[in-house]
């Protein structure tokens, strides 16, 4: 990290308030919250967005969430979101083989069509050039609703945010969970 966090007390009284629930529920609090900090009205917004999009009643499967945000962090070389999801992914799911298999996704039959599919859009969305092609909308629909495909292109494009705020600041994982190789990156 070439631009280092402030000190805690330096923060705004509500975002401490944040911090210290987080260091209570983690054991440690987040770096990119820290630095999100540095704009206090935006680590709110972060906050709530992130917050919406993990939500309890979402329409998206909790670990098909998670496998989406770690091959979105791999693709943009993000080791905290990488280390962050995959821990998510392991506690939604109780394994690591899904996520330790991700440069595979495509032949690998441990994927679910539905899953490759929602990878698939992941990696239209993360590349330089968003074009969703025909048979992938075909395909998409036939897996997931239209306000599925909605909450699933904000959670890809979140995801790419946080991944590319994170990398920009060269902000390290964290050691929440192993770190998945990806020979893609």
């Amino acid at each position: 990290m070439y631009i280092q966090p402030k000190e805690i007390s330096e923060y705004p009284f509500y975002l401490r308030w944040f911090f210290r629930r987080q260091e209570k529920r983690l054991g440690l609090i987040l770096l990119p919250g820290l630095f999100w900090g540095r704009m206090p009205f935006l680590q709110i917004l972060f906050v709530l967005y992130w917050g919406h999009l993990d939500r309890k009643k979402s329409k998206l499967d909790p670990t098909l969430r998670a496998l989406v945000q770690v091959r979105v962090a791999q693709m943009n070389s993000c080791e905290f979101c990488i280390d962050y999801n995959a821990f998510n992914f392991l506690k939604r799911s109780n394994s690591l083989d899904k996520v330790d298999a991700l440069d595979d996704w495509k032949s690998n039959p441990l994927f679910t069509k539905k899953e490759k599919c929602a990878l698939s859009y992941v990696e239209q969305i993360t590349n330089i050039e968003i074009s969703v092609p025909e048979k992938l909308q075909e395909q998409l629909k036939s897996f997931f609703s239209d306000d599925q495909i909605v909450e699933l292109a904000a959670l890809i494009s979140f995801q790419n945010m946080s991944a590319k705020f994170n990398s920009a600041l060269a902000i390290p994982s964290q050691g929440l969970c192993q770190i998945p190789k990806n020979n893609d990156a």
